[in-house]
């Protein structure tokens, strides 16, 4: 009781002395203690007097849940609202008030008070509204996005951005800092440009400065999660993503002090080069970039609001000129000013958090967190203190403890907008998903303006595979602000995962009609552009994007990839050059740079084969195995730059550009291309349709088709020939084709210049007349067409790996990868784990990390395993991480089972798991393998070469080829012998043989079915035939008209006329 007496007399003497800020710790100490109505409006009022009005409004609405008649609180909140410049929010305080105080006894003083300023702002608010022009609305159809804009909207020279998006950081200091409403457009509008940092404690003033940004880039090149930026141009497939040595992380967060929103609602913009990743790509790590806001400050001017001319130069006034020079971007005169605060009071908690903020910008975290923390132990309460270190802990990596700074920032305000969309934005950096929806579904049911937590909601929603409300979320917040860039990207990223390039391109029109300047959205349709195979339009974007940012290592790579995969060497090595000599703030630039110098040694090669016949490039034969698997694995080139024969340069290569000219034969070949190949597209979330693998996929068709038939024609001969000596046919002592020692079939081999390459003209056994095409060769042929087309995938056969093939190097496919639910294969998550629980049940027992058997037939485990609905209650039965195999029954040798695919789960952080299917290619299950892709060619070749089904084209007739076909495909499949693209390529080999056999398939893949996924998840071939039987045998058609097609290996002989005939669709 003495105590606050106590306080209360030190009240009233600081009131009298006009020592606002100081007064207002005694008033929060005495509402710690208490909480009294009157001492909340005594501190509304306090902050006022600093105009710190958003402090104000927090009190006046704290005090009107008390007691909602109150006139004081009434009229504080609406001079602070008008303050703000939301002028008509006030006249609605004003209002309500006065309608409480017309209705019972109210303080007649206070009561003419409200009764003037509404009279007075009634006449200004219809002067403005008589100045105002409609509003403009946006609306979004089936097909397309329609926006209508006002009459007057923004354009790239006149208009505002975002309302000004704020990030304001208020102290107890005795000024506030605002930077002009009157910015134009093309300077103030692009992200990362325009942000101001908005935090806020019981400090004395507000500092309206930059955030300091923390955004990076993400796993899975958007590895996010849902295929977000990788360069992925499968049409369809299982994308194989290898093992690797480190778990990877990016953090891509802004350590944006967002907090008050503005009515329109503050956003902190990134410039990052990345959207989020989504997600695209897995676990996080920040990086603070370098442009924090020089470039913010250049075109705004700051003034500092008027101090009492009857006070003397006090601590106050230093501290708002300390938090001036933040504003400014002079960080370390503001540095010098707060120092000179804290060597008279080391413990000022308000010097030490503008301290903290200004090493912040300087990138210079731990001084930063150290003064937050010093700030905390001399004021325990000071909320500021807590959510900034929370940011900058962030910042550095530091997750947990950035989540419980901020958590215990929410102790002292639990209905703090800002704090709960803080929270929300690192929670999803760092991939807890599911809290990020929480917090952020929070933040929008409180603040239904705030367009930055809108969008992040939707980034969120979507990881989660809520696509329809991420969408309406990221609707929301351009609908808020038409020319929100930063919503705008990332709706257009939400568009492109789901592969909905119509919908994406059209946000990306709409983001270069704002600002035609914004980088990110010539890098993201060129990331979209590559992705459909039009690589030539993505280099133009991406030359545009590279004009504004010429360091942006993620147009850099891509623009260089694109010019690989066209031919065009020179430039290709060029831009692989200058990324390999960039200086790199995060680690997935670190992996581009280290994937840049893979590429630049594969585009030596290419050029050094373009003017050779097709057939002689070989990166299976060629390439060293050492550095293939550095390059699938995405490790440091360093050892193999020590150890591996570099190409040699382009020059010594004598690289000139190949010229395309279209005849008539190659005109109908690629026309007859174009339709076949577009049936691999599958038509499924995730896969874009892509016109380059497209033609790829249909020339490397009709060659298998031209060459298998070849090759059956020599065995039929051969027949014949037998047949006629003999009187009778002949019975076959040996296979059509013998395995070879090296498991991959004749014609192939480790890397040696003197070995023939695996794609050959049909040679025939001089012995014998027949034909010595295997498997391997079929298989091959589509394999070389699938390398060439885009060639920055790692498209290479496992077993032609280096010695670490024998440990089992193997494909890694996830359905969930924490939290997230990968967008393109997450729909074969229930069928997955209804498969695992089976094997789980016959098996009863399953592998642990370690590959020891846990024995599951225990304590009643295997009945609690068939009622498991989801990983997290598979992974408590069993109690650790663990993997699975599936089976699949073999055809070569009875009763036997080959190891299938290896179900796993791991467990990912607190709450999230890696589930997934990985394929390892252990020499002994090649060996399996090879045996029964063997056998399962010489039954289809002895089903078409029969005596009746060869030439056939009765389409009864030839129903043992076609189920000889599928069989052979089914074992590809499980089988998965390449480091990535087996689905695409096990297809092609498909339409191919159907071709050869007289079949033409004439119709699409079902909707939302995967063909591989399909044949991975049945134990037994026929339950794989008999599942797509069902929709592709209606679509076969007996033809014989590919007979007709021109020779793809004479009219596309070199490698160079390939790579053109590729790429001239673009033209």
């Amino acid at each position: 009781m003495e105590s606050a007496i106590s306080e209360r007399q030190e009240l009233a003497k600081l009131c009298s002395c006009r020592d606002w800020s100081k007064a207002i710790r005694v008033l929060d100490s005495l509402l710690a203690q208490s909480c009294v109505i009157q001492d909340i409006c005594n501190r509304a009022f306090c902050y006022s007097k600093l105009e710190l009005h958003k402090h104000v409004i927090k009190d006046c609405d704290k005090a009107l849940q008390l007691e909602p008649t109150l006139l004081q609180a009434y009229i504080l909140k609406g001079h602070a609202l008008s303050a703000l410049g939301k002028k008509e929010d006030a006249l609605l305080v004003w209002e309500q008030g006065y309608g409480h105080a017309v209705r019972q006894s109210a303080d007649l003083k206070q009561f003419l008070e409200l009764e003037e300023l509404l009279k007075q702002n009634r006449r200004i608010t219809c002067e403005n509204h008589a100045m105002e022009s409609p509003e403009s609305s946006i609306s979004v159809s089936e097909s397309a996005l329609h926006v209508d804009e006002k009459p007057n909207s923004t354009h790239k020279n006149d208009s505002k951005l975002n309302d000004e998006s704020e990030l304001c950081s208020e102290s107890s200091d005795t000024s506030e800092i605002h930077c002009k409403p009157n910015s134009t457009h093309k300077n103030d509008s692009k992200l990362n440009e325009e942000s101001e940092l908005c935090s806020e404690s019981s400090d004395t003033s507000e500092i309206h400065c930059k955030a300091f940004d923390t955004s990076d880039g993400h796993d899975e090149l958007r590895d996010t999660v849902n295929g977000n930026e990788k360069l992925n141009s499968e049409s369809n497939g299982t994308y194989d993503i290898f093992v690797k040595s480190s778990d990877e992380s990016e953090l891509c967060s802004e350590l944006n002090d967002t907090s008050e929103q503005s009515s329109k609602s503050s956003v902190i913009h990134s410039k990052s080069s990345d959207i989020s990743e989504v997600r695209r790509k897995s676990s996080n790590k920040y990086d603070i970039r370098s442009e924090l806001g020089d470039e913010a400050n250049r075109n705004k001017k700051f003034c500092v609001t008027r101090i009492s001319k009857t006070k003397s130069i006090s601590v106050d006034f230093r501290l708002s000129r300390g938090i001036a020079q933040v504003n400014e971007g002079n960080y370390s005169n503001a540095i010098s000013i707060f120092d000179q605060i804290l060597k008279e009071d080391p413990t000022y908690p308000e010097a030490l958090v503008g301290r903290g903020t200004a090493y912040a910008f300087q990138r210079e975290l731990s001084s930063a967190i150290a003064d937050f923390t010093k700030a905390i132990e001399s004021n325990p309460s000071a909320c500021e203190a807590w959510k900034r270190r929370g940011q900058a802990r962030a910042a550095l990596g530091e997750s947990s403890e950035a989540i419980e700074d901020l958590t215990k920032a929410l102790e002292f305000e639990p209905n703090s907008t800002d704090i709960l969309h803080e929270r929300g934005i690192v929670n999803f950096k760092f991939k807890d998903f599911n809290a990020a929806v929480e917090d952020l579904s929070a933040c929008v049911q409180l603040d239904k303006e705030n367009k930055s937590a809108y969008t992040y909601l939707g980034l969120a929603l979507s990881s989660i595979g809520e696509y329809r409300r991420a969408e309406e979320a990221h609707m929301k917040s351009i609908q808020l602000d038409q020319n929100f860039l930063e919503g705008w990207a990332h709706l257009t990223q939400f568009y492109q995962d789901l592969a909905n390039p119509t919908k994406a391109l059209e946000c990306i029109e709409r983001v270069l009609q704002i600002d035609e300047g914004f980088a990110k959205a010539y890098h993201l349709r060129g990331l979209l552009r590559h992705g459909m195979g039009e690589h030539k339009k993505a280099i133009t974007d991406l030359s545009i994007g590279l004009g504004i940012e010429n360091s942006n290592i993620e147009c850099l790579y891509l623009r260089a990839s694109c010019y690989h995969a066209i031919g065009e060497y020179g430039e290709a090595i060029k831009d692989y050059d200058k990324a390999l000599t960039l200086e790199l703030d995060s680690m997935e630039k670190f992996v581009l740079q280290c994937l840049a110098f893979y590429q630049k040694e594969l585009a030596l090669y290419a050029a050094s084969k373009m003017n050779v016949e097709f057939c002689w490039f070989d990166i299976d034969r060629d390439i060293n195995p050492l550095f293939k698997e550095y390059w699938c694995k995405r490790l440091h080139p360093k050892h193999v730059s020590e150890n591996v024969f570099r190409q040699p340069s382009l020059k010594k290569n004598k690289h000139r550009k190949q010229d395309f000219a279209v005849t008539k034969q190659k005109a109908a070949l690629l026309q007859a291309a174009d339709s076949i190949g577009k049936k691999i597209q599958y038509n499924c979330p995730g896969f874009l349709p892509n016109r380059r693998q497209h033609r790829m996929a249909g020339l490397a068709a009709i060659e298998i088709a031209q060459k298998v038939s070849k090759a059956w024609r020599s065995l039929q001969v051969e027949r014949n020939r037998n047949t006629s000596k003999h009187g009778k046919k002949a019975r076959r002592k040996e296979k059509i084709n013998t395995p070879s020692l090296n498991r991959g079939g004749a014609g192939c081999s480790t890397s040696s210049s003197s070995e023939t390459s695996t794609s050959y003209s049909i040679t025939e056994d001089r012995s014998s007349g027949r034909p010595m095409m295997s498997w391997h060769d079929v298989y091959s042929l589509a394999v070389k067409w699938r390398q060439i087309s885009e060639p920055c995938d790692p498209v290479v056969w496992v077993n032609k790996l280096s010695e670490e093939f024998n440990s089992g190097f193997g494909s890694h496919t996830p359905l969930i990868l924490g939290q997230a639910k990968v967008v393109r294969y997450f729909p074969n998550y229930q069928r997955t784990l209804d498969v695992a629980k089976t094997v789980m049940k016959e098996k009863r027992y399953v592998h642990n990390k370690a590959d020891d058997i846990m024995y599951l037939s225990e304590d009643g485990k295997l009945q609690e395993i068939m009622h498991a609905e989801s990983c997290s209650d598979l992974y408590k039965i069993v109690g650790e991480d663990f993997w699975l195999a599936t089976w699949c029954n073999s055809t070569a040798i009875e009763g036997k089972r080959l190891e299938g695919t290896r179900i796993t789960l791991l467990k990912m952080g607190e709450h999230g798991f890696d589930f997934a299917i990985r394929t390892p290619c252990t020499p002994s299950r090649w060996d399996d393998f090879d045996t029964e892709m063997a056998v399962a060619w010489d039954a289809l070749c002895n089903a078409y070469c029969g005596e009746k089904t060869y030439g056939s084209t009765n389409f009864d007739m030839l129903e043992n080829v076609r189920d000889a076909i599928l069989r052979m495909t089914y074992y590809w499949y499980n089988f998965m012998p390449l480091s990535r693209g087996t689905a695409a390529v096990g297809f092609v080999v498909l339409l191919g043989l159907f071709l050869a056999a007289n079949m033409e398939f004439t119709g699409s893949i079902p909707k939302d079915l995967q063909v591989d996924w399909e044949a991975i998840l049945n134990l037994e071939p026929d339950s794989f035939l008999d599942s797509v039987k069902s929709w592709l045998y209606p679509s076969l058609k007996v033809t014989t008209s590919w007979k007709e097609y021109p020779d793809v290996a004479s009219t596309f002989s070199t490698t160079g006329s390939v790579v053109a005939a590729l790429s001239s669709y673009d033209d």
